[in-house]
């Protein structure tokens, strides 16, 4: 089990579309319990399977540090089948990234949501048609204004595609604004990297946007092209897969609400 959760995590823990592209290559092991429960355990919440810890792939304890988030970790694999697919566990595959590999690299994984700031999505606009300029001002605009009055972070927006470079005092005052705590961390790095957005993903952390607020602002391109040309199964399957890791992290986010700093 723990090589399976190894080979879907590939080599970054914390890149969902990796995951689910390693899910498909790696041979799924058969179910070899019946009840998966949740035990108060060093102050926190471990999921046991039939009364037995869960180990994540470097071998430390599954656990969640609120009851609520650990109960939805064991419901995925109670939901398991005949088999084992970790590409329907996405709590769990976020829940072993955070313990192995954002609890002890705390700078690291923030340089990484940081270095967004630099190249936001938001900040680089259509220049056509109107309809989609408008479509992006509104969705995104009041993101950069709530950076502004409430962080002090003031972006310099852009058309087209070359690159904007943004004051450093904005820089700086968002990265400030991003939380300490490794599972808030965890779930803000999933957001960016699936939303190209670490304001986006800032936003939701500190409450100013809901989780399908985010992923609207985040698939405003995408949808007025689906609106032109559809979507083809392919793409609809890479959605799909892609919306459920954003829904894990944005359920973190949720249940941890009370540790936003």
């Amino acid at each position: 089990m723990r090589d399976l959760f190894d080979e879907v995590a590939g080599k970054s823990p914390l890149d969902p579309n990796e995951a689910v592209r390693r899910t498909s290559r790696a041979q799924l092991p058969k179910r070899f319990y019946t009840e998966a429960g949740v035990a108060e355990e060093n102050g926190g919440f471990a999921v046991r399977l039939d009364g037995r810890s869960v180990k994540t792939p470097s071998r430390n304890a599954l656990a969640a540090p609120e009851r609520a988030l650990a109960e939805a970790i064991a419901a995925e694999w109670q939901a398991q089948g005949e088999t084992i697919d970790p590409s329907t566990m996405p709590l769990t595959r976020l829940a072993n990234s955070v313990i192995d590999g954002v609890a002890g690299r705390i700078d690291a994984v923030t340089d990484d949501i940081a270095k967004y700031f630099g190249s936001d999505l938001l900040f680089y606009r259509a220049e056509h048609p109107e309809e989609l300029i408008a479509r992006e001002g509104a969705h995104w605009d009041p993101v950069l204004f709530w950076a502004k009055d409430a962080l002090g972070a003031h972006f310099i927006l852009a058309q087209g595609i070359v690159h904007v470079g943004q004051p450093e005092t904005a820089l700086a005052a968002a990265r400030a604004a991003l939380p300490g705590d490794p599972w808030l961390l965890g779930a803000l790095h999933v957001v960016t990297t699936i939303t190209g957005s670490a304001l986006l993903a800032l936003a939701l952390a500190h409450g100013r946007l809901e989780a399908d607020q985010v992923w609207a602002a985040a698939h405003v391109d995408e949808d007025w092209n689906i609106e032109q040309w559809g979507l083809d199964e392919e793409a609809a399957a890479r959605r799909a897969a892609k919306q459920a890791e954003f829904a894990a992290a944005a359920q973190v986010i949720a249940a941890l609400g009370s540790r936003r700093s």
